[in-house]
């Protein structure tokens, strides 16, 4: 049985590839043009104006499963583009990348499905991908905010916005949507220090050299403002989300953004939440100080 890897960007893909390399799967990988995935190996692309052929292809060499694992964009169609095999799909195409992020996989995992294929999750085929390691204990103010961000992705589901959100002290400080948990988390990191102004007689190459090697992602150009002290980032699937696909996750980036975020630690639903690399994510967590917890649905 055949398994074709629609791998995307991020770590997730390699998880995957290694996972079924390990069972001994007959597999190969392939992802949209222009979104070429690392870790994999040889990966053939597809257009998505050549989906239906590309669905067809797929049939025609015995592929059985199919197993969407990474982040891709969402692609923009040329209509010179568009092959006679696809073109009964635009439509639905065209809705789903208009729409949210739960709809649009919905209608992927439909056009697949409808092709003959069977989608299956990432944490299927890697069964550890959701064992959340238990670093540190959470204390009672932050499981407060575990609590209080857990009702607000609750709330939020129904409306397709997003997996994640940060809570500090009952305050909701940002809410994932389009552009993810590394840009949420981004933005609550310090800004970084202004580069010091060139002066006659050296100085400048060294302030320069600290400035732009200094700890933690760069903030997206926002200024800091008053908050409570700490918090939680605080990740779980939507209520009624199909979980073969766009399962949320966590990785060594995300710990080490929470820490320059300067948050407490991070909470995400047992079962609900992938773990990319979790030898390292357990390291980085204990070596910030920072706490990973899962909590029940």
């Amino acid at each position: 049985m055949t398994v074709a890897l629609i791998a995307g960007e991020g770590g997730l893909p390699r998880h995957v590839a290694n996972a079924l390399g390990r069972a001994g799967r007959d597999w190969f990988a392939c992802h949209l043009q222009d979104h070429p995935p690392t870790g994999v190996g040889q990966s053939r692309p597809f257009r998505i104006e050549h989906l239906g052929s590309f669905i067809a292809a797929l049939r025609d060499r015995d592929v059985a499963q199919v197993c969407f694992a990474g982040r891709v964009a969402r692609p923009t169609p040329d209509p010179s583009q568009i092959d006679a095999a696809t073109a009964p799909m635009m439509a639905r195409i065209a809705d789903a990348i208009a729409s949210g992020d739960d709809a649009a996989l919905r209608t992927v995992i439909d056009l697949f499905e409808e092709g003959g294929l069977t989608v299956v999750a990432p944490h299927e085929v890697a069964p550890d991908l959701i064992d959340v390691p238990a670093i540190g204990t959470p204390t009672d103010g932050d499981r407060a905010d575990i609590e209080r961000g857990h009702a607000v992705l609750s709330a939020l589901g129904p409306v397709d916005v997003g997996q994640a959100c940060i809570v500090a002290a009952g305050q909701v400080l940002a809410v994932e949507a389009l552009p993810g948990t590394d840009w949420m988390l981004a933005t609550l990191a310090p800004p970084p220090p202004r580069a010091p102004q060139a002066q006659e007689g050296g100085g400048f190459l060294g302030g320069v050299t600290d400035w732009l090697s200094g700890p933690g992602p760069a903030a997206p150009g926002l200024p800091d403002f008053p908050r409570p002290a700490g918090g939680v980032l605080v990740k779980a699937p939507k209520p009624a989300q199909d979980r073969r696909i766009d399962l949320p996750a966590i990785g060594p980036d995300t710990v080490r953004r929470a820490a320059a975020a300067r948050l407490n630690g991070i909470a995400v639903e047992r079962g609900g939440v992938m773990v990319i690399d979790r030898g390292e994510v357990a390291q980085i967590a204990r070596g910030a100080g920072l706490f990973i917890h899962a909590f029940d649905p």
